[in-house]
């Protein structure tokens, strides 16, 4: 929206809003006060039900920014207004009758609560980044002078960032749909981690997928058991893969793991003899050297709570989709010994492409609980780490870099995974795996 149209909203705003005043004031014939009362508040009407007039923008999108511009209006209004009072009953010598200014306020705080409210529901039904908290949180101090103001502010530079950043995104997109980046000569395969399972209406990889497939990417899922032996795991990546050859008619897949999936994934390729039918092997965050804080919490946590903690994981995943969950085996995958005998057997294949992105925290206010308390862990032993694995246990293969781009927090191992679908400043999870699969097809893979 142009600066003109802005200020030329915000004037019909002000207008509107001290309607008792103006009549009052310039005295109008009740000809022109019907005709000046009747364009304010079709002007009123329209604004509220379209704030802003971008035309190419999703639908989601151009409401959210209709709310944030219904709200700015709000605080700007509201400051205007509280300057002219202050104005009329302090410095001006014009004599305004207390029921006039009473009638003229009540006019203000009606128009003021409407554009507030339209605003706030339009945020709150559209924005990804407003956390529920701060959603809950509006509807408790919206009445609360001061407070109110400065939560309206903090969620309008919110709305602000994630309006440029989504559309900074479609312009990006835009701009190389016709180069399709990641169209790459083999499907993509996602193996998700520990703990998981390929839902449908959760997805493991957040906004990752849809952005891979807008820029050309064929995309399929691991769909393997969320807690297992890695043994079991990597027949089932067997069994998808071989099925993804057969639907797409193409001779090998592009694997990209996160965490415990990439040493399902690496046994699969080695050990049962798939090293024709995988191109590529991109791990992320993946402790190919085990982890010392599974390590830890195995030797602090007494024996019997580990296996009721298993009995009822395992019991509560078989509902949730798994055939044969076995918490147990999944984490005793993960330790350290475990994985150095792992890496003497699993040995890899010189025809597949191996390759490694690890992350990192700054501090454990970095990332929530358990990801805190295991950085801490992690950090006294190994150093730095992503909140489960430490940056050296995460290199194999050709080691691509860490990622930890944010001064403040830095990327934890969920944020590799877009877990919270939370934009982090100076870093697109999303970007950074279109450049990886981008690398996959300057690799011809």
């Amino acid at each position: 929206m142009s600066f003109f149209k802005k200020m030329l909203n915000f004037v019909f705003l002000l207008l509107l809003s001290n309607l008792f005043l103006i009549t009052n004031v310039f005295s109008l014939m009740p000809i022109y006060t019907v005709f000046f009362v009747t364009v304010l508040i079709l002007f009123f009407i329209i604004f509220n039900i379209n704030p802003i007039s971008v035309k190419e923008i999703p639908l989601k999108l151009k409401i959210m920014a209709g709310g944030y511009s219904l709200l700015i209006s709000t605080i700007a209004v509201f400051f205007a207004e509280l300057l002219l009072y202050l104005y009329l009953y302090i410095v001006s010598d014009q004599t305004i009758s207390t029921m006039t200014s009473i009638n003229n306020a009540i006019v203000c705080l009606i128009i003021l609560f409407i554009l507030m409210w339209n605003g706030l529901i339009r945020i709150i039904c559209t924005s990804r980044q407003l956390s529920v908290l701060m959603k809950i949180l509006i509807f408790f101090v919206w009445w609360i002078p001061l407070v109110n103001l400065i939560v309206l502010l903090n969620c309008c530079n919110m709305i602000r960032r994630e309006y440029n950043f989504e559309l900074t995104k479609i312009e990006r997109n835009n701009s190389r749909k016709e180069n399709e980046e990641c169209k790459t000569k083999y499907p993509i395969l996602l193996v998700h981690g520990i703990f998981w399972r390929d839902w449908k209406l959760f997805n493991y990889w957040g906004r990752i997928p849809s952005e891979l497939i807008k820029n050309g990417a064929t995309v399929y899922y691991g769909n393997q058991q969320s807690a297992a032996p890695m043994e079991l795991c990597a027949k089932e990546l067997k069994t998808q893969i071989l099925n993804i050859l057969a639907k797409e008619n193409c001779e090998k897949v592009n694997i990209i793991a996160h965490s415990k999936g990439g040493l399902d994934a690496r046994y699969a390729i080695s050990c049962l003899n798939l090293e024709n039918y995988v191109g590529s092997l991109t791990t992320i965050c993946t402790p190919h050297q085990g982890s010392i804080l599974v390590d830890q919490l195995l030797k602090i946590t007494p024996k019997k709570i580990v296996l009721a903690i298993a009995k009822k994981y395992d019991l509560a995943y078989k509902k949730l989709g798994d055939t044969d969950p076995d918490f147990l085996s999944g984490i005793y995958d993960l330790t350290t010994k475990s994985c150095m005998e792992f890496n003497q057997k699993v040995i890899n294949k010189e025809s597949v492409l191996y390759q490694s992105v690890a992350s990192k925290m700054k501090s454990m206010f970095g990332a929530g609980f358990p990801l805190n308390i295991g950085y801490v862990m992690i950090h006294h032993s190994e150093g730095e780490n992503d909140g489960f694995v430490s940056i050296e246990s995460s290199k194999w293969g050709d080691y691509l870099g860490c990622f930890s781009p944010n001064k403040k927090n830095g990327i934890s191992h969920g944020d590799m995974i877009d877990l919270t679908r939370k934009n982090i400043r100076e870093f697109d999870v999303c970007e950074c795996y279109v450049a990886i699969v981008k690398g996959l097809k300057s690799n011809q893979l």
